[in-house]
């Protein structure tokens, strides 16, 4: 019989089943077999922090198939990735095969590899261990916390919060970095300065630029030069001197190759180099380390991807070294082979760096195995891994102070000569878009001596503003992240895709932009929850779960601690009302949704009565902003600072709706407004002396942006249906319109459904017909009912083909073919079992109902025991019924009082 070995995933289960050979059964698990359920109970904190575990029916099904695999077999081999969730996953895997006794006589053991080739699988299985229990256990904390935090704080949300969706512990903490990192941009504070800078020549005729540094005698720091009568002041004093060379001062620096990568600095690079998210880098860094086929042989191309240690293999340095020596040069490689030590607080440096597992393998060797991405991030951890065993870059760097006779005027010029390129021949890093550029590296200047006289040909005073701090890309969250250290390697992706998924952010640029629901969460957070939001508490609790793993904390100790105070927090926070949470919602992002108007007057002030004060209120479907009028205002806007009114004219907005004109045939205004379901357009206002009549409105569909709807679009809306034309068989109008489900077409009784893609305004005759196609396709006409000339049709259900006349529907008989009907089987059909269509509603609904209850009473009262008044009589069964309604009324207006 053959040994089994458990590995994660079935590509990596292919790749390892041909290095070992017949002898084993390679077979993958999908990733976790197993998780906690989401519902409460799940984790118990009274009960020793027990914890539930759920297999899914994939889970099961693998498991299942290791069962089966196991019949005979003498050893079974955990082979799942070598970090905490690999682990767990391991563990997992064990703990059910124990469940269903499925290892008797079989010996378990772990192995573990850094990269997916023939050696290393080889060692790994001629070295198993027992599974790591410490890390096993730092998982358990891990997911207990992620658990505890979300399905406890989450419901908080929901109830004080509503139209908020879930909040994570990790996710919370970034969430609230991206929030405050906007709220820096918003009340930053432009500030002028200018600076002057001359173009001159040397004596032989190169030309170079200088700036001014010193202006009589003082050095000028950046805010001396605060506006254009100052900065002309200063052009003018340097045009006024005879300049020349007063000082070159010249030395040489090296630089050094930075280390390879580990996961965070490889999707940090990846953005920034290649323009891939998180994401994606790491679902291709997958693919690479799982194995790719290279003609025949399927090999891993790198080591395991989810890493903070930044080291490599004493072969792996060698192989690179004997690289660089034979095919870059051997001035390239340095005396000694260069360690790096990882920065980044809390690193476990349990791994490698992530290097190509054989550096012969180049990527323009690999190429044509790979897709693009794959291509092109293989190649980047290949020059980053060899580059950081390359010599150091040396630069000569020039300063040369230029002057005046009097020495009072200072001009400098700076730039660097790359005297050997050393690393950067093969690889340099790349930059964010904030970042400035390098220009003292990047340029040369002409050689000059002291004393040299040098021409001016012009000097000019420029005028700039410091800039806000930039939002947070990609690459620079997950660089903060690391910095303070929460999260880890393994999280960073999935924690920005959460964040998108929740739309409590979006990505413009590539840069992060909170949403108003992001910052609403973040504010109530900050609020009620500050220390579980703040990033010293979040690294440290990382530090104490990195401590388990390494076996200096008992894991249950750490989560009695924690859910001690949370539970308490959470408790705290029972009492709060709803307006305690608008007034700490309102006091923090007040200056965001309401902030200052250009004519000074006040942004709160409601314009649609006039004396009402603009404040956040929380609805059914979420916050909003409202006046404190209501219900005699009812003006509304949606949560956006960019919705509020301009106050300066300029923009179309009337009393916070956008008016876009008026209706070219009634002359009434027609506005964009923001209801509870979405943004609509309304024609005209509401008749105040006829409250039952509404103004005509139109819900605007999706993808039709309520900021650039225009006016002749509004019109169409309002105006639908609309006519298409006339089909070309049946001689039928075909109209198009609006519904609950998304845009539609219609000829008669027959709906055709349209994509979300086609606009409703502008479709033709012929796509309209199209559509109605796939529904007539399944409806025939027989022919007009002889009692009112309405057209009876046999149609296609969910439960098999019925006739309709209208409202009247009626099965057909079971095994009867709907091509066959005939009109006067059809008539006589319904007339004999005909039912309204809509028999869930209306009348017909409260009818059925009152009969129903009118024969079910004596039936209930002949079977169950009835109850005896004191005087022996059978109590009214209305009475029966109604005793246990008040405690539900009692509760509901308790609720509603809250």
């Amino acid at each position: 019989m053959t040994d089994v070995v458990v590995v994660e995933s079935p590509a990596k289960a292919k790749t390892i089943n041909k290095y070992l050979g017949d002898g084993y059964t390679v077979l993958a698990s999908f990733g976790h077999v197993r998780d906690l359920p989401p519902k409460d109970g799940s984790v118990r904190p009274d009960e020793g922090f027990a914890m539930s575990w759920q297999s899914d029916e994939r889970g099961s099904k693998q498991v299942a198939a290791i069962i089966k695999a196991l019949r005979g077999a003498k050893h079974l081999y955990l082979a799942t990735d070598p970090d905490r969730e690999g682990e767990a996953i391991s563990w997992h895997v064990r703990s059910m095969l124990e469940e269903k006794k499925a290892l008797k006589g079989v010996e378990v053991q772990r192995v573990t590899f850094n990269e997916i080739t023939k050696s290393a699988i080889k060692y790994a299985m001629a070295h198993p261990r027992e599974l790591d229990f410490p890390l096993i256990e730092a998982y358990l904390a891990r997911r207990a916390l992620d658990y505890l935090v979300g399905f406890t704080l989450s419901p908080v949300l929901w109830r004080k919060l509503p139209g908020s969706r879930s909040a994570g512990r990790v996710q919370s903490v970034a969430l609230r970095l991206i929030c405050e990192r906007e709220a820096e941009i918003e009340v930053f504070q432009p500030r002028e300065y200018w600076t002057v800078t001359a173009s001159l020549t040397t004596p032989s005729g190169a030309p170079f630029t200088a700036r001014l540094t010193h202006l009589d005698g003082k050095k000028l720091d950046q805010f001396d030069l605060a506006n254009a009568e100052l900065a002309e002041a200063a052009r003018k004093a340097v045009e006024a001197e005879n300049l020349s060379v007063k000082s070159v001062e010249r030395r040489k620096v090296r630089r050094n190759p930075q280390p390879p990568f580990t996961t965070s600095t490889l999707q940090q690079e990846a953005s920034r180099k290649l323009g891939m998210g998180a994401q994606v880098t790491m679902r291709t860094a997958q693919q690479l380390y799982e194995g790719i086929d290279l003609g025949g042989e399927t090999v891993g191309l790198i080591t395991y991807m989810r890493t903070d240690g930044v080291q490599m293999a004493g072969e792996a340095i060698g192989a690179i070294r004997s690289h660089i020596g034979k095919h870059i040069g051997e001035n390239y490689v340095p005396a000694q082979p260069r360690h790096y030590t990882s920065k980044a607080k809390n690193a476990q440096e349990a791994h490698e760096a992530i290097r190509p597992t054989d550096v012969f393998r180049t990527p323009s060797s690999v190429a044509s195995h790979l897709t693009q991405d794959q291509r092109r991030l293989y190649e980047l951890i290949w020059k980053r891994a060899v580059a950081s065993q390359m010599e150091s870059a040396a630069l000569d760097q020039v300063a040369v102070d230029i002057a005046g006779p009097s020495g009072k005027t200072v001009l400098r010029a700076n730039g660097s000569i790359i005297t050997f390129d050393g690393f950067l021949r093969l690889y340099t890093e790349g930059r964010d878009d904030s970042d400035k550029p390098a220009d003292d590296e990047s340029r040369m200047l002409p050689p000059m001596q002291e004393r040299d006289p040098l021409k001016r040909e012009d000097v000019k005073a420029d005028q700039h503003f410091t800039q806000p701090p930039p939002r947070f890309s990609e690459a620079s969250l997950v660089k903060k992240m690391e910095e303070i250290g929460i999260g880890r390697p393994s999280t960073y992706a999935s924690i920005l895709t959460v964040l998108r998924d929740r739309n409590y952010v979006t990505l413009e640029n590539r840069r992060f932009v909170p949403e108003a629901r992001g910052r609403l969460v973040t504010a109530f957070l900050v609020s009620f929850f500050e220390r579980y939001v703040d990033t010293k508490f979040t690294a440290s609790l990382e530090e104490l779960l990195d401590d388990i793993s390494g076996g200096r904390a008992e894991w249950k100790q750490v989560l009695a601690s924690f859910w001690h105070d949370f539970s308490k927090a959470v408790d705290d926070t029972k009492e709060l009302t709803i307006t305690d949470v608008l007034n700490a919602l309102d006091q923090d992002l007040g200056p965001f949704f309401f902030p200052p108007r250009p004519d000074g007057s006040d942004p709160r002030h409601c314009t649609a009565c006039g004396t009402g004060r603009l404040g956040l209120k929380l609805g059914r479907y979420g916050a909003f902003i409202g006046c404190s009028n209501y219900p005699e205002c009812q003006y509304t806007r949606r949560l956006s600072a960019d919705s509020a009114e301009d106050g300066d004219g300029s923009s179309a907005l009337k009393d916070g709706m956008r008016v876009l004109g008026q209706h070219p045939e009634t002359g009434e205004d027609i506005t964009v407004r923001q209801g509870p379901w979405g943004l609509y357009v309304q024609l005209g206002e509401p008749d105040p002396e006829d409250k039952k009549a509404k103004p005509k409105r139109a819900s605007l569909p999706k993808g039709l942006d309520g900021e650039k709807i225009t006016l002749d679009q509004a019109v169409g809306l309002l105006s639908l249906p609309r006519l298409v034309g006339i089909h070309p068989e049946t001689g039928e109008p075909i109209q198009a319109g609006l519904g609950r489900f998304g845009p539609f077409v219609k000829m008669g009784a027959v709906y055709g459904s349209l994509d979300k893609d086609d606009d409703v305004l502008t479709i033709g005759l012929n796509r309209a017909v199209d559509a109605l196609a796939k529904k007539l396709a399944s409806i025939r006409t027989l022919g007009n009912h002889p009692k009112d000339q309405e057209p009876v049709m046999v149609r296609k259900g969910r439960f098999g083909p019925y006739v309709q006349h209208g409202q009247i529907v009626a099965t057909l008989p079971r095994g009867t073919d709907m091509d066959a009907v005939t009109l006067d089987e059809a008539v006589a059909l319904l007339a004999e079992k005909g039912k309204p269509l809509k028999a869930k509603g209306g009348a017909a609904k409260k009818k059925t109902a009152a009969k129903s209850t009118t024969k079910a009473a004596p039936k209930k009262t002949a079977t169950k025991k009835t109850a005896k008044t004191a005087e022996g009589e059978a109590a009214p069964a209305k009475e029966k019924k109604a005793a246990p309604k008040k405690p539900r009324a009692t509760t509901t207006r308790k609720k509603k009082a809250e």
